[in-house]
């Protein structure tokens, strides 16, 4: 059947196919990123971004929800040149600058990927959104930023942060405030003041993450309930690995490695109904878990707490892989620690190794209550 050239069908198609080209925008068409962002509409669409270095002075604002903003990874390189603390992409709706945004006006389904983000000492954030629900932020590299590689505030429903690379920022790889059923799963932070922070927020899970060298600490989290902590890779932080403060409750962490910490590994300053189980402490310094004052119902169970000892020579003399080495001894000395228990109570200890420590396996100072110690092993020597 033939079909007439001006048809109801054929004008249907043509309506459809415009719209989903005029959604489909490329900044290489535009003079400027921020120019091309705007020709989104504000039904959404796909801004692609080609390979390139592109200078900006003024964040890239994104004011449209169902709107994804790709570039060609880090080919694509975005340098924010501002000195005044801003960040390089903004996301937000714009009836509503830097105030709350009522729930049903907050824009939903934002995702940022394949962009490499840089700053300097003086930018702010790489990228900040403020009430964005759904956010997605995937295979973004965010460095050398004054301000946070990322910076979540108020992204209360299921933000995603996967894939990503955050290093070298003056505050922290991912700040997040005040979001809900978060996940955080296989990125890199490196040399960060801390990895991530995690603060006034509910049901965290945080798996499959490598944490490097930060000049404070790996993992803060406060206030926060009902979180999971697994499967990450924290070491050489100058701080802490894991910190829980604030009335944080209701927070596992599990078969994490906790490596060469220079203050201490778990640090639960304010924490209640947690588990810490089948995690590996390997030299960590002062203390490998503190429950401090203010914490309480807590289980440490299967963990190990270990030195660097990997067997007996030939003579039966002990292996430590930091014992001989005169070039690394003095800055990275075979020490590792224990538990410190600070006048806490209601504490289950059961079924850890401390091998060859060089403090006490388990310290009391104060009065504790509600102590339970069982089926722990320790060994110094054979």
């Amino acid at each position: 059947m033939r079909i007439p050239l001006f048809s109801p069908l054929l004008i249907l198609i043509s309506c459809c196919w415009l719209t989903a080209n005029e959604a489909r925008i490329d900044s290489g068409n535009f003079a400027s990123l921020q120019e091309a962002v705007d020709a989104i509409p504000k039904t959404g669409g796909v801004l692609q971004i080609p390979p390139g270095t592109y200078e900006i002075s003024e964040p890239i604002r994104i004011t449209t929800g169902d709107t994804r903003i790709v570039g060609a990874g880090t080919a694509t390189h975005i340098v924010n040149k501002n000195v005044d603390g801003q960040p390089a992409f903004l996301i937000e709706n714009p009836d509503f600058p830097d105030q709350v945004t009522p729930a049903k006006q907050r824009l939903w389904r934002v995702n940022v990927a394949s962009i490499r983000v840089t700053g300097n000492e003086k930018s702010g954030a790489g990228i900040e959104a403020r009430y964005i629900e759904e956010l997605f932020v995937q295979g973004v590299t965010s460095s050398y930023h004054g301000g946070d590689g990322l910076r979540l505030y108020f992204c209360y429903e299921d933000p995603r942060i996967c894939d990503c690379l955050f290093t070298y920022n003056k505050k922290c790889g991912v700040y997040i405030e005040g979001c809900h059923d978060i996940i955080v799963s296989a990125n890199q932070f490196e040399e960060n003041q801390d990895g991530v922070q995690c603060i006034d927020a509910f049901n965290l899970a945080m798996s499959g993450n490598n944490l490097d060298d930060h000049l404070g600490n790996g993992v803060v989290i406060e206030n926060t309930y009902g979180s999971v902590i697994a499967s990450n890779m924290i070491e050489e932080c100058a701080g802490w690995a894991i910190v829980l403060d604030r009335d944080s409750y209701g927070i596992t962490m599990s078969a994490n490695v906790i490596a060469h910490e220079f203050t201490g590994g778990i640090d639960l300053r304010d924490a209640h109904g947690c588990a810490i189980s089948a995690n590996t402490f390997t030299i960590v310094k002062k203390v490998g878990i503190a429950v401090r004052s203010k914490s309480g119902s807590i289980t440490i169970s299967g963990n190990n707490f270990s030195d660097t000892w990997v067997g007996n020579d030939a003579d039966g003399q002990p292996v430590q892989k930091r014992k001989n080495e005169p070039s690394t001894t003095e800055q990275n000395p075979n020490e590792a620690a224990g538990i410190l228990l600070q006048d806490c109570v209601g504490v289950v200890i059961s079924g850890n190794l401390f091998s060859r420590l060089s403090t006490e396996e388990i310290v009391q100072s104060g009065t504790c209550r509600k102590i339970l110690l069982n089926g722990n092993g320790s060994f110094k020597d054979d």
